[in-house]
């Protein structure tokens, strides 16, 4: 019984990682900035377009670089958003 429960744990926080790093925000669609609670269309829009014009963004605190966001949105955003960092395990990070 136990082992299935154990089962079960792994099973969902395994499923629900992602969520629990928060959103990658240069990796997410329009629709899933919209998903985020503090962001609406055209928020996420601007995030988009800032990330297209701009490159990929370093870190979450970045944000305050797009317009219509300010430090009220991104203290509303907390740990719903995150930028993963895109080296994999053992990979030299350059600079």
């Amino acid at each position: 019984m136990m082992k299935k429960i154990f089962l079960v744990f792994l099973v969902f926080f395994g499923i629900n990682f992602s969520v629990l790093a928060g959103m990658d925000i240069n990796t997410a669609s329009q629709a899933d900035l919209e998903s985020v609670k503090g962001l609406g269309p055209v928020k996420a829009k601007a995030i988009i377009e800032y990330r297209d014009q701009h490159g990929a963004f370093k870190s979450v605190e970045d944000l305050a670089n797009v317009k219509g966001i300010g430090p009220g949105t991104l203290k509303q955003l907390g740990d719903q958003v995150s930028v993963q960092d895109e080296a994999a395990p053992g990979e030299a990070k350059l600079p």
